[in-house]
């Protein structure tokens, strides 16, 4: 009897542990957005295996001239990649926004990772974030909190697990990592670099392995629309 109050008293505090998400990461994360705030520029250079890409974001023009191909695979781009690249900016629609993250967390997955007096490391369960979303399930998302400054320094998004996400697809393991800068003066905390990690296999025989990395670079206000 004693053993079974005490597992259950180990149960609810655990519970209780869970559920206790800090007031200071509530507060940073209610500005914060994946892709970093917006009206600033930048340069966005992409690597995976022998490919590369370099392009420059310019946040006040109309969408589908926004970007700018700069380099592809190391070389000033020929005219019919700036006219391939032109077009697949063109058919994005301009309310394309990347999703974010922390509408996804379910705050009562709260799990501490670790603390100090720097920084605070919280992990979370996530939920779909729309009704084609089949892989959230899988996934935790760990925050990494700046205390002095209270901005989010590092996002990981990474699965538990092997899973299938849909029929005959099965990934291995899923891993992205956001890194942001601290916030300097008037300077916000912007994103400076993204790695994506995936192994899996499609229909049995066809790779899903993938290692990709972008940079962001050469930030400038451009001011708001």
């Amino acid at each position: 009897m004693r053993l079974l109050i005490a597992l259950c008293f180990v149960f609810v505090s655990s519970q209780i542990l869970a559920a206790s998400m800090p007031a200071e990461l509530t507060d940073a994360l209610k500005g914060f957005h994946a892709e970093g705030p917006k009206g600033w520029g930048f340069i966005q250079t992409t690597t995976a295996g022998d490919r590369s890409r370099v392009e420059r974001f310019e946040p006040l023009g109309k969408f589908s001239i926004q970007w700018k191909l700069l380099q592809q695979d190391g070389k000033p781009p020929t005219t019919e990649e700036v006219q391939k690249y032109t077009e697949l900016k063109a058919r994005r629609s301009s309310n394309e926004t990347a999703p974010n993250v922390k509408d996804q967390i379910i705050p009562e997955t709260c799990e501490v990772i670790s603390e100090s007096p720097e920084r605070g490391v919280y992990s979370f369960q996530l939920k779909p974030g729309g009704s084609d979303d089949s892989s959230a399930q899988f996934m935790r998302a760990t925050f990494t909190l700046h205390r002095p400054t209270a901005s989010i320094e590092q996002v990981e998004l990474a699965s538990t697990g092997p899973f299938s996400p849909v029929l005959m697809v099965k990934v291995e393991s899923a891993r992205t990592v956001m890194v942001y800068s601290l916030p300097s003066g008037e300077t916000p905390s912007l994103l400076k670099e993204v790695t994506v990690r995936i192994r899996g296999r499609a229909m049995w025989f066809r790779s899903l392995d993938q290692d990709m990395t972008v940079v962001y670079s050469d930030y400038v206000f451009a001011g708001k629309k």
